[in-house]
């Protein structure tokens, strides 16, 4: 579900317009998005009181591989990005969110096939995936 009334909307649009003009090769818009998904992931980490909280770590784990890319024989990590952040901000859906809920400290059940079925092909949510209905029990705020 697209949220465009929340900052973090705001937060991945500029992030997935650097990513693209990043791609055209027009000035230092990488760095520009580096910067601001550091910024990002403060922010929520103020906003919510926890380093570990889901927002933030979706933040550190999306800063984590903008950093992989600098690393020539890696940068179409950042296409995969550019798909997976427009995915976000035109549909709602956002792949990381859902692979990292997956991850033993975000969840209290066993991971199985159908687990990994539902949380990736479920339609997206207003809110957390971790609160989600149809996705298994987690903790928003991690360990």
């Amino acid at each position: 579900m697209i949220e465009v009334r929340e900052i973090g909307w705001w937060y991945w649009l500029a992030t997935t317009l650097l990513l693209a003009v990043s791609f055209a090769g027009i000035g230092p818009a990488l760095p520009l998005a580096l910067a601001l998904t550091g910024v990002q992931a403060v922010h929520f980490g103020f906003r919510d009181r926890s380093p570990v909280a889901f927002p933030v770590q979706v933040r550190i784990a999306y800063l984590g591989l903008l950093a992989l890319g600098l690393w020539p024989p890696l940068r179409w990590v950042h296409a995969v990005q550019l798909v997976g952040t427009s995915a976000m901000v035109l549909a709602g859906y956002c792949l990381l969110a859902r692979l990292l809920s997956l991850m033993p400290w975000n969840r209290r059940q066993p991971l199985t096939p159908r687990l990994v079925a539902v949380t990736l092909f479920s339609r997206p949510v207003k809110g957390s995936i971790l609160g989600a209905g149809f996705q298994h029990e987690a903790t928003a705020a991690g360990p």
